[in-house]
Order: C-alpha cells, then sequence, then structure tokens
C-alpha cells in the first residue's frame, strides 16, 4: 500500500517543478539572471529517496536522503533542453540524474530513474561534475571526474582524480569509455572535449594539476589531441587559459562548458578560483580560442562574468558559483547553467551576439592597479566627452 505521505511530498515537488521562473531585475547589459533556481534537492523525485511502501516504512522516513543538486552538464536535443546534473546523496557520494525542460529556464522534471554508469572501474569511489560534448562524429560525450582513494598514502581523505569518459546517442544508454590518461599529468579534474575534430584527432581542453585539491606546476587549463577516443591517451599538453597573479584565476582555473562556437572564434566559459582571508572564491569568466587553433587564447576579457551574489553565496561550499553546461538554442540564445555553493543549480540567459560583443570588447585585465585606474579613466573621459562635459 503506498503511504499517503507520498502524495503529499511529491504535490510539493510537483510544485516547485511547474512554477515559472522570471528575469529578476539585476543588469550588466550581457546576461539575465533569474528569481528561482532551475534545480535544487527539493525537486527530487520522492521515489528517489523514500520507501513509499506503509508496510515497510510505516513513518514514511528519508532511506536515501540527498544532499545537493548542482554541477550540471546540459545539451540541446530536438527542441529540447537536458541537464546532467550532478546529484549528492546523504552519503556523500554523488551519482548523474537527468532532468528534461521545454524552455530551458523552468520546468525541468528528472527522468523516472538516475544514470547507472558501467561498473568497469573498481577502484573508483566517486562521480561527479559531468561535461557533455555533442561531437561531430555522431555521439553524445560526457567526460566527468572520477574519483578513487589514494592509496600511496595513510590518510582517508587523499584522492585521485581522473577523467572518466562515457558516450550515448539518447542519454540513455552509456557505454563507458577508458578513462583519460595523460602521460605528463598524474591527475585531471576539470576535462571537456572539444566538439570537433582537430587535425582529425579528439581534443581535450585539460587541467593538468599535481594532486588532487592543488594545482601545483600545473599553470592554467591544458590542451592536447588523441587519436583513439575509446583508449584516449594524450601525450602533451599545451596550455590555453592560463593562472595569473592577483587575478580571478591565481589559485586555480578550469574548463566549464563545451566551447560554443561563433564566427570569430570558439567562446569557452570556464570558472577561476582565488584565494580569500573567508577561504576559496569561485567565480565563472569567459575568453576565447582560435577557431583554427583552439589551443590559442585570442580573447579574454577583464575579470569575472558571473560571481556569487546575495543567497548564492551561501551553501555547502560558500561563496561559489561554477559552470560545466551552456546550450546554444535554434534561435542562437545561450543558457548558462551554473551552481552556486555547491547546493542548487541556477541559469543565466544571453545570446551568441552579446557572448561575442563580451568577450571581444571588454579589455583586458592590465594586471597593475596603476593601469587598471588609468584604463577607467580612458572610459570615464570618453563618456564624459559625449555628455558634453
Amino acid at each position: 500500500m503506498v503511504h499517503e505521505k507520498y502524495y503529499e511530498l511529491q504535490k510539493q515537488v510537483d510544485e516547485l517543478t511547474s512554477r515559472k521562473n522570471t528575469k529578476t531585475d539585476f543588469y550588466n547589459g550581457i546576461y539575465d539572471r533569474y528569481e528561482n533556481p532551475v534545480l535544487t534537492r527539493e525537486m527530487i523525485p520522492v521515489t528517489w529517496k523514500y520507501d513509499i511502501d506503509k508496510d515497510t516504512n510505516p513513518y514514511f522516513m528519508e532511506r536515501l536522503g540527498v544532499n545537493a543538486t548542482f554541477n550540471s552538464g546540459a545539451i540541446y536535443l530536438n527542441g529540447k533542453y537536458y541537464l546532467v546534473a550532478r546529484i549528492e546523496g546523504n552519503d556523500r557520494k554523488s551519482f548523474f540524474g537527468v532532468a528534461e525542460s521545454d524552455n530551458g529556464v523552468d520546468g525541468f522534471k528528472f527522468w523516472d530513474y538516475p544514470i547507472l554508469l558501467p561498473d568497469t572501474c573498481p577502484e573508483e569511489t566517486n562521480v561527479y561534475d559531468m561535461r557533455l560534448t555533442q561531437h561531430e562524429d555522431g555521439y553524445i560525450y560526457g567526460v566527468f571526474c572520477s574519483e578513487s582513494k589514494d592509496t600511496s598514502v595513510n590518510d582517508l581523505s587523499a584522492a585521485v582524480a581522473a577523467a572518466g569518459i562515457v558516450r550515448t546517442k539518447d542519454l540513455k544508454n552509456w557505454e563507458r569509455l577508458d578513462n583519460l590518461t595523460t602521460l605528463r599529468s598524474p591527475q585531471q579534474r576539470n576535462v571537456v572535449l572539444h566538439p570537433e575534430f582537430v587535425n582529425g584527432k579528439y581534443a581535450f581542453y585539460t587541467r593538468p594539476m599535481d594532486d588532487f585539491i592543488e594545482t601545483g606546476s600545473g599553470g592554467g587549463v591544458g590542451f592536447g589531441l588523441c587519436e583513439d577516443i575509446e583508449h584516449a591517451v594524450i601525450d602533451e599538453e599545451v596550455m590555453t587559459s592560463l593562472r595569473k597573479y592577483h587575478t580571478i584565476t591565481e589559485a586555480k582555473n578550469g574548463a566549464g562548458a563545451t566551447p560554443i562556437k561563433t564566427d570569430k572564434g570558439w567562446i569557452h566559459i570556464a570558472h577561476g578560483v582565488r584565494n580569500t582571508a573567508a577561504g576559496l572564491r569561485y567565480v565563472i569568466y569567459a575568453f576565447a580560442t582560435d577557431l583554427n587553433d583552439p589551443s590559442k587564447v585570442i580573447a579574454e576579457p577583464s575579470g569575472m562574468l558571473i560571481g556569487p551574489r546575495e543567497g548564492e553565496r551561501v551553501g555547502d561550499v560558500s561563496n561559489v558559483v561554477f559552470t560545466n553546461g551552456a546550450i546554444v538554442n535554434d534561435n542562437n540564445e545561450v543558457f548558462i547553467y551554473y551552481a552556486s555553493s555547491d547546493t542548487r543549480l541556477h541559469v543565466a540567459t544571453t545570446t551568441i551576439d552579446k557572448l561575442v560583443d563580451y568577450v571581444f570588447n571588454t579589455p583586458a585585465d592590465p594586471g597593475r592597479s596603476v593601469e587598471c585606474v588609468a584604463q577607467r579613466c580612458d572610459l570615464i573621459r570618453k563618456n564624459l566627452e559625449l555628455l558634453g562635459k
């Protein structure tokens, strides 16, 4: 017998997933923010958390709780918007669930079941942060962090990060491929597959790391080629968007969404991290690489594109925004899905034209305060002249 509490709780989920999302009054001319997150832990189906059988769960206790729903890959297929969200259980293990929407800003509903990945990596403990790439070879690839215990040290918190790879054609049937191997980097996180072949090879944006948390000698976002996606090995990584002192990327940075192809270059939406007295602060920034040489940065506007604001600053890991998914629809509208404080998922919307304008016409960071002030004074002077002052 179905417990009567099920219907009450599922009604709450349905009300949350069906509410309309409206734009806020935030304005910077680049993108729009929205009042509500597009995914939260409260939107997880009741059947994923509770045994709804009154005989076996008379008190209707939550058996398999969910702590957070956040970093999500994103893809646009047949006129619909799909998110492959990272869902973290109360047990700290993350898994992936597919949520579908008709308009990309609200109405996201999870499919009946989460994704059960093929269990081909016995040492793997946790998976998270899948990037989705619709590749020209006909497959949709998911590249995610595959985490295992670091058995080389006597430390229960020590872990090893690798880039796991799966592929599908329908988001339902997933084939697990070998984890990516990078010969010069012992660990990898935040890896993104480029959507086109480069010199006839598969291309990846990487993030070379010396250990699980610290980038160490890793200088920024890397780029490498491999012959065989089923057994992907990158011999050499060249650096693209570099970490820089006293900027939003000084602690570390990493690729985010799959790069967006425009007439002027590939636009990348990435994350940068700096250290503060309150701990690490994650923000989102953008840059562009050359159409013919996607490893070559050709534009990098100064500062952050999106930073945590107001309630976004509070959560499991505070003062963080992070993206690993963006969608361009048939009207060249862009949907940037970003999580706040490792807790919930939001959307910001813009257009290809606006992104191109922002990336290519926003001045770069000159690197020193005095030069930044001079840069700003030039802008003010131009504006005052137009105002006749």
